[in-house]
């Protein structure tokens, strides 16, 4: 009888999200919550899966991005009562492990890269060239913090501190984020938050991982050999597949070069 009614023959289906690339970066197609929100959002909703697998690539990138894409699993896993698993890849770090955090177990590879638990600011000073070059700069303002740090003029101590308060602060929503998530699986260990990163194996021996292992493998042990895969993930847009947005495809692509090799990736 069984065998006439297939919805009870149905292998478990496992809806896998990709998450690729720097977070927040500019353009569509682009991780970041506006883009990768109605993904998400079909890939928990459609046909009640076993699990969400995401499969996590990033060198991380903006707090805010990783904050609200991060926030939208743990909402839409809790509404919908599905687990979430987290693949790593290459790189798993700073925003990107911010995103693997919001998972409810961690799987990595042993040369995948995890952690980078810190907040980073850069750019450059160029007031001695610009007075080399016998060039003034006019700025003009109304409130004296608004031209804070700009980089065309000598730095300002009282600039410097408040930019290492903001820092502060937001190191402290990240820490709190990975706290919450992980919890009693963390090890006490002094470097876990000072923007250290770890391999698979040492990952998981600190508790930012769970274990060592491959999606496919892991899921065909957690939901039987029968399993079913869904997958989601971004689109490029319409008129880049045809070199409409070749300037601005190579400027994203530029920096976000730049965040990976940070990782010597």
């Amino acid at each position: 009888m069984k065998q006439w009614i297939p919805y009870l023959n149905k292998a478990p289906t496992v809806a896998v999200v990709r998450l690729n690339g720097a977070i927040g970066m500019s353009g569509r197609g682009s991780l970041n919550d506006e883009a990768i929100g109605p993904v998400l959002e079909k890939a928990f909703r459609r046909g009640k899966p076993a699990a969400v697998a995401l499969q996590i690539n990033s060198p991380g990138g903006s707090p805010v991005q990783s904050s609200l894409i991060g926030a939208r699993i743990r909402r839409l896993s809790e509404d919908k009562k599905v687990p979430v698993l987290a693949f790593v890849e290459d790189v798993a770090a700073s925003g990107g492990y911010w995103l693997a955090a919001s998972a409810d177990e961690i799987f990595a590879d042993e040369s995948s890269i995890l952690g980078s638990i810190g907040v980073i600011s850069a750019g450059f000073g160029a007031h001695v060239f610009l007075a080399r070059q016998g060039i003034e700069r006019r700025v003009y303002t109304a409130g004296r913090s608004k031209s804070m740090l700009d980089p065309f003029r000598p730095e300002n101590e009282e600039d410097v501190e408040r930019l290492n308060r903001l820092l502060g602060q937001i190191h402290e929503n990240f820490i709190a984020h990975v706290q919450a998530q992980r919890g009693p699986k963390l090890a006490q260990d002094p470097e876990l938050f000072t923007g250290e990163i770890w391999l698979g194996k040492a990952a998981v021996e600190v508790g930012l991982a769970d274990g060592i292992g491959h999606m496919m493998p892991v899921l065909k042990e957690r939901f039987g050999d029968k399993v079913r895969l869904r997958r989601y993930g971004l689109k490029r847009p319409f008129l880049s597949r045809f070199g409409m947005s070749l300037a601005q495809d190579a400027v994203s692509g530029i920096e976000e070069r730049a965040h990976f090799a940070r990782f010597g990736l």
